[in-house]
């Protein structure tokens, strides 16, 4: 079983769904063109995680944005899972600082999840928990969707995973159940996904109860950069900025923050871009 997947389960015993991912491949990908402190690649680890196990649960062909901006280090954190589980994130920090544990990463921040159906998208805003990431989007889940919901994230440089527990609406939960179910995620390290953890993992965290394993979901590291789009970004900056760029610089290079791929553009490229009525083929990368 590969690694960067998704594992939906739920109780026999307990009103509780849950849903453990594991990221290795696709998440040392999402890396390699950054280098990021330790502090803030755990947080992007985490993001990643939580991120893609909000999205395993969509019954809509959309996408899952998870947004963090601060005034501290950390400046911006964005991370875009689809339905389809295709992922993609970064982040940004001030210039020169470093951050020594999450609360010094955040200074009055606030996380946004976005969810994108393809007509009307929802956005939900909480406050970031000093805690952890974890904590504060439990407070999201708690009051923007009213699920009561349990999250342990972690993550390193070559790891990003984790487990979300959520009630079934409508079903209560034995309080002192609901307690030992979080207790036993909380334990959870990054040792824990050496290898291929997946169905195992779920077996010896839960090996009291009942578990129902539904089948596992392939993740993937996908940028839906192109050079359309790249185009239609230097024509919103204008072609007297562009021009001067290109006098000064000799030819312009754009270098997507999600997946490194960088495209150039002579003299002959902008003249072409601020002509009227060209059309240009699309060239994703994947």
């Amino acid at each position: 079983m590969s690694a960067d997947t998704i594992i939906p389960f739920g109780f026999e015993s307990f009103p509780v769904r849950g849903a453990l991912i594991h990221l290795s491949r696709s998440w040392r990908r999402m890396l390699r063109d950054h280098d990021y402190d330790v502090v803030i690649t755990e947080t992007l680890g985490h993001a990643a995680a939580a991120t893609g196990l909000i999205a395993q649960s969509l019954k809509f062909d959309g996408a899952i944005t998870l947004q963090i901006q601060g005034a501290g280090v950390l400046r911006m954190l964005v991370m875009q899972c689809t339905s389809e589980l295709e992922l993609r994130g970064m982040a940004s920090s001030a210039p020169d600082s470093t951050a020594t544990d999450f609360k010094d990463l955040i200074d009055k921040g606030h996380c946004a999840v976005t969810v994108d159906t393809g007509e009307r998208p929802y956005q939900g805003i909480v406050d970031i928990n000093d805690i952890s990431l974890a904590a504060s989007l439990e407070h999201y889940f708690a009051r923007s969707v009213q699920v009561p919901s349990h999250l342990a994230l972690v993550a390193d440089k070559e790891v990003a995973a984790g487990v979300l527990l959520q009630q079934v609406p409508g079903r209560p939960i034995d309080r002192d159940d609901w307690r030992r179910l979080h207790y036993l995620i909380e334990t959870l390290s990054c040792r824990d996904f050496d290898g291929d953890a997946g169905i195992t993992l779920i077996g010896k965290l839960f090996a009291e109860d009942d578990v129902r394993v539904h089948e596992a979901r392939a993740v993937n590291f996908r940028c839906r950069c192109s050079q359309n789009k790249t185009e239609d970004v230097l024509k919103m900056l204008g072609e007297q900025e562009a021009r001067e760029t290109l006098a000064e610089q000799g030819a312009i290079e754009v270098v997507c923050e999600y997946c490194g791929h960088k495209r150039h553009f002579d003299a002959v490229d902008v003249e072409r871009l601020f002509v009227e009525n060209v059309v240009q083929g699309p060239d994703s990368v994947q």
